[in-house]
């Protein structure tokens, strides 16, 4: 049995959810069968039981419009993962960046293919502000390529009611196995100096995001919420990538208006690294997760496996990880029936997380339960060695 992983994402290039997923999968599905991964960049690697290549991308004499050539690019280093010979019994294939690759291996090669869904095109419209015309091509490719695989893992049940819902599968071929956490990484760390590096305060508790500057992520509501949230508590946003310059702007002028009215805001305008980030989970008092849309949520289980509260929007996957009134609070988020991706009432939500991470930040000793129910969520439910059998399992029926 050799799996092969076709994915834009893989370290130390990793700036998403499906990046974390890919990389401990890979790692541990490595210790139960033989692993290749291809990925964009310029990785070259050779463990046991597991290789990793990366592939790169001239596009210095393109002429397309810029926000098409991570779409160009994309199809490019997808024909280069084929023209490699390809020796591998299944391919496993990791958002719409690797999807028309997987499709070519499937064809040329004859060799059943998986998609993980880390997330659907159909339900983050906002991408078009991004791609343009790009968004359509990426939504066909992912709708082409869901129909066309052998099985798909969900990752989780509600994924699942989406893919039955927006496309045409037999529900055979999907399977719901969730995201993970390491949880001799992730584990509470006690490091102060972390904090002060990046300006916060260890002496005054923190409410904590973490995340990528997109619609997706909901920040925008977070950055709203600061006006309704008591006195007493820092606000430290982690947060950069934005995905586009507007949108960019419009949090830059968020935060600003926040914090000509509150003190103790702290926006730490980059990606931080892994150890860092372990740091600020630890430390912080509660974590917020405002997405409007998230097949999964690994952010809420890497802040429950540190011992942080979560507060987060009750959508999608995150109602599968954080459990209400036990490891943190879900703050229901009413979307519009034509646009279901803007709140009915952003003002009234935003009003809602406010007012959730006011109850938290007052009640220390909530808190501390909440955390620890989170991490013991978070030791039964979510390791990464569980799932790798779980997908092994999967591999293994396809193959015969």
């Amino acid at each position: 049995m050799k799996s092969l992983f076709l994915t834009n994402e893989y370290p130390p290039y990793v700036y998403g959810g499906a990046g974390v997923h890919v990389e401990y999968l890979s790692r541990e599905l490595a210790k139960l069968c033989a692993m290749e991964v291809r990925c964009f960049g310029d990785q070259e690697e050779q463990q046991p039981n597991l290789t990793v290549h990366g592939v790169g991308l001239d596009a210095s004499s393109w002429t397309s419009p810029a926000n098409l050539k991570s779409v160009f690019g994309a199809l490019q280093r997808n024909l280069d993962f084929n023209t490699q010979k390809i020796d591998a019994s299944l391919v496993h294939v990791h958002t719409w960046y690797a999807h028309f690759a997987g499709i070519l291996a499937k064809l040329n090669y004859g060799i059943p293919m998986v998609l993980t869904v880390h997330s659907l095109e159909p339900l983050r419209p906002w991408k078009r502000e991004q791609l343009g015309g790009g968004y359509d091509f990426t939504a066909w490719l992912e709708r082409t390529a869901i129909e066309m695989a052998d099985a798909v893992i969900a990752v989780s049940e509600e994924t699942k009611d989406d893919l039955m819902r927006l496309f045409t599968l037999d529900e055979k071929k999907v399977h719901v196995i969730h995201n993970g956490i390491d949880l001799a990484e992730y584990t509470k760390v006690d490091q102060p100096g972390v904090l002060r590096r990046y300006g916060v305060d260890p002496a005054v508790p923190y409410v904590l995001f973490v995340g990528r500057i997109t619609r997706q992520k909901g920040i925008v509501h977070l950055a709203r919420a600061i006006q309704h949230m008591n006195p007493g508590f820092q606000i430290v946003l982690c947060a950069g990538a934005p995905d586009t310059p507007e949108l960019a702007e419009e949090m830059k002028a968020l935060v600003a208006e926040a914090q000509r009215h509150r003190d103790g805001i702290v926006w730490i305008q980059a990606m931080v690294d892994l150890q860092d980030k372990i740091a600020l989970y630890s430390h912080a008092a509660v974590f917020c997760c405002p997405s409007i849309y998230e097949p999964f949520g690994i952010i809420n289980l890497e802040a429950m496996a540190c011992e942080t509260a979560v507060v987060a929007s009750a959508v999608g996957g995150i109602k599968e990880v954080v459990l209400e009134g036990e490891t943190g609070f879900l703050v229901p988020l009413e979307q519009q029936t034509e646009s279901p991706f803007e709140a009915v009432d952003p003002e009234g939500y935003s009003r809602d997380l406010a007012a959730a991470i006011n109850r938290l930040m007052a009640d220390e000793d909530l808190r501390n339960r909440m955390a620890k129910a989170g991490r013991k969520r978070a030791e039964d439910h979510f390791s990464w060695s569980s799932i790798a059998k779980k997908t092994l399992v999967l591999y293994e029926a396809l193959v015969k």
